[in-house]
């Protein structure tokens, strides 16, 4: 099992410690360095700015949002990516939620499944560098009846094919991510739950399109917290989980609290999301179930993070990323050193 990290979004403040956080991880050996963007800094000027600042490392987009870009443009800043990096750059995408595509794009929130496929499919084939033609439901390349004319792509990426993920949580997104991507990016992941709530999705996925698990990336992203009291470390992820269990998406359609219930946490979800839409952020993070926290992060000294860390790569996990957590700079490297060291002691790297 290889480990990542996830700088999550820049702009949060930490910006000159993310980057002393990736040349760190650069340093220790970890695979992949993610970045990811909502509504406030973009993925792919972070990523170049990494990369320029590293040596070894892969940078990935975890995600780049469907309808932020047209499939042409992702194409292109994909070769851009890979050529300037020597091949480092992994394409990670993802639909992102109705509130966001609708309310900061202005793009409508409709058959994500099937706007995914035409998007995957047309950023591939313009990545071959072949004259770029598609009739779809969602995309017509060239647009009929005008001057436009097929037109090919004139970078050329450092590799014939860049690793493509997709960022799915629902079993149908999961089932699709299985048969047309090379990896998925999970969130929330317990070790426990993962056959159930993923791996089985993904693996009728790869069935359907006639391929095995073999080679395809299980990438789950997970906060990592060094120290004793694990208790007090799960304490400090209360908020981000309220954020998404409870006010990530309206009350109809909320994939993080869809999620949580498939794990078992019905009630709990359902509390969580009702205070948090009321306003009550506090008596939300007050509701979220410590041993849910306790199953989606790795908490605790080295020989407890090792234990889990064992727990992931038996489930399927072929990627662990981690998301170290800390309030100053030394107390996220410790973390990130920590991650490596749980790694080693687990016989994983």
């Amino acid at each position: 099992m290889r480990l990542g990290i996830n700088l999550g979004y820049w702009g949060a403040g930490m910006d000159g410690d993310n980057l002393a956080v990736a040349q760190e991880a650069d340093r220790l050996g970890y695979d992949v360095c993610w970045a990811a963007e909502a509504y406030g800094s973009d993925a792919p000027t972070v990523l170049a700015w990494v990369a320029a600042k590293t040596e070894r490392i892969d940078v990935g987009s975890a995600i780049m949002q469907i309808p932020a870009r047209q499939p042409a443009m992702t194409a292109m800043t994909a070769a851009t990516l890979d050529s300037l990096t020597g091949g480092r750059f992994r394409l990670g995408l993802g639909v992102s939620g109705p509130q966001v595509s609708e309310g900061w794009y202005g793009v409508k929130f409709d058959k994500p499944l099937a706007r995914t496929r035409e998007y995957v499919e047309i950023v591939r084939k313009a990545m071959t560098r072949e004259r770029l033609s598609y009739d779809g439901e969602h995309w017509t390349l060239p647009l009929p009846g005008g001057p436009g004319k097929p037109i090919k792509l004139t970078v050329h990426p450092e590799r014939e094919h860049i690793p493509l993920y997709i960022a799915a949580i629902g079993p149908r997104n999961l089932e699709q991510t299985g048969e047309i991507a090379d990896g998925a990016l999970l969130i929330f992941p317990s070790a426990a739950h993962l056959e159930e709530t993923a791996l089985r999705h993904l693996r009728a996925g790869r069935e359907k399109a006639g391929l095995t698990m073999d080679g395809f990336d299980v990438c789950p992203t997970v906060p990592l917290a060094l120290g004793d009291d694990v208790d007090a470390l799960a304490d400090v992820f209360r908020p981000y989980t309220a954020l998404y269990v409870g006010g990530m998406g309206s009350r109809k359609q909320n994939f993080y609290n869809q999620l949580a219930q498939r794990m078992g946490y019905e009630k709990e979800a359902a509390e969580i999301q009702d205070k948090y839409l009321a306003g009550d952020k506090a008596g939300a993070a007050a509701a979220v179930p410590q041993s849910l926290i306790d199953q989606t992060a790795l908490l605790g000294p080295v020989e407890r993070i090792a234990e889990r860390m064992t727990a992931y790569a038996e489930a399927g996990v072929t990627t662990l990323t981690l998301a170290p957590a800390g309030f100053t700079l030394d107390e996220r490297l410790a973390a990130l050193r920590a991650g490596v060291e749980a790694a080693e002691r687990a016989g994983l790297a």
